[in-house]
């Protein structure tokens, strides 16, 4: 796999489609696996590294089922290719900055990968677009048994798959949902959600997940907890929260309509109009107000952009996607003039057809 012919996609999972997909942007279902002849990672030494990513190397390029699989080296790769793996949500950040041997299987269908020798020997994991949980997790599901026919993972009786971390533990299920929530934001909502989440150990991370900051109103909500509980329980469980929280998201949005809509208009075009115009933009920036046009196009205020097209300018003017489709590093300066001169030209097809409320966007 050449990440070269990647820079211009986004994953499938970035399409703007599926159930809920106004705030849904995506599901993943990861499981956590250890193979059973090999200490944890922590544990290992680095001939156990390497004999466990060339095992799993292995049993992953043999598999036709639920796709074919390329391997990719992450231990001898440039810190821009690690980083643009990152951006396309197929590593960790703990992956890439790990040491030692350590790879990924990424699949010919954009929605399964498997990383290996993460915090876990191998964490493997599907993307779907929109609120499909219990299709998230039949897929990842078959790529485990298939995995499983060919490899022997620490298995407990009592305990369940066993885990570097003792949350992950038993099933080693976590769901995540990728929600948008700009309406909660401006309301000032979002500490509420956090503290309640926290009570229910749920957890609310950042947009590229774990350890990773809140940018333009994307939030990942997925369980603490595996042990105990059976896999559909914790899909049952999570199942539970998101209708909340697409309640309160959109009751926010009614709230910010009835009430507010002249300003929210006004965030709205500005937001349009410095992405259309600015000569300087930083990625955190950018994020914000392309997360402002996604909102205008949700209440449809904003025309014809399609929520896909916002969503692949978020990953392709993420800092890595800016530098490889530029062909070599640049500095963060240069970044930031590439990345509004990118969405300038972006922007510029979608003309000035855009409208605010029940009237024009002024």
């Amino acid at each position: 796999m050449n990440l070269d012919d990647l820079v211009n996609t986004t994953g499938s999972w970035w399409s703007g489609q599926g159930d809920q997909s106004d705030i849904v942007v995506s599901v993943r279902a990861r499981l956590a696996r250890n193979l059973a002849d090999f200490p944890f990672i922590r544990r290992c030494s680095d001939a156990d590294r390497d004999a466990i990513c060339r095992q799993v190397r292995s049993v992953g390029e043999k598999l036709t089922e639920p796709c074919r699989f390329s391997f990719l080296d992450i231990a001898p790769m440039s810190v821009l290719d690690r980083q643009f793996l990152m951006e396309r949500q197929w590593i960790s950040r703990e992956l890439s900055e790990g040491t030692g041997a350590r790879g990924l299987l990424a699949g010919s269908d954009d929605r399964y990968s498997v990383m290996i020798n993460e915090e876990d020997h191998i964490r493997l994991q599907v993307l779907l677009p929109g609120l499909q949980l219990e299709e998230a997790w039949e897929h990842a599901k078959s790529l485990d048994q298939h995995l499983e026919t060919h490899l022997r993972f620490a298995f407990h009786p009592d305990f369940g798959y066993l885990t570097a971390c003792p949350t992950n533990a038993g099933t080693g299920l976590r769901l995540s949902v990728m929600m948008h929530l700009p309406a909660l934001v401006i309301t000032k909502q979002m500490e509420k959600v956090f503290r309640s989440m926290q009570k229910i150990s749920i957890a609310v991370r950042g947009f590229f997940g774990e350890g990773s900051q809140f940018m333009g109103d994307f939030y990942q909500i997925s369980n603490q907890v595996t042990l105990g509980q059976t896999e559909e329980e914790l899909i049952g469980r999570v199942q539970e929260i998101i209708p909340r929280l697409l309640e309160y998201e959109r009751m926010a949005r009614d709230f910010l309509v009835r009430e507010h809509a002249q300003d929210l208009g006004d965030q709205i075009s500005r937001g349009l109009g410095i992405l259309k115009t600015a000569k300087k933009i930083t990625s955190e920036e950018a994020m914000d107000h392309l997360s402002k046009v996604r909102l205008g196009i949700s209440l449809g205020w904003i025309d014809p952009v399609p929520i896909a097209t916002v969503h692949r300018l978020i990953i392709q003017t993420q800092p890595a996607h800016l530098q490889k489709r530029h062909g070599g590093t640049m500095t963060p300066s240069e970044r930031n003039i590439e990345r509004a001169r990118w969405l300038q030209s972006e922007f510029s097809h979608s003309g000035d057809s855009h409208r605010s409320g029940p009237e024009a966007i002024p």
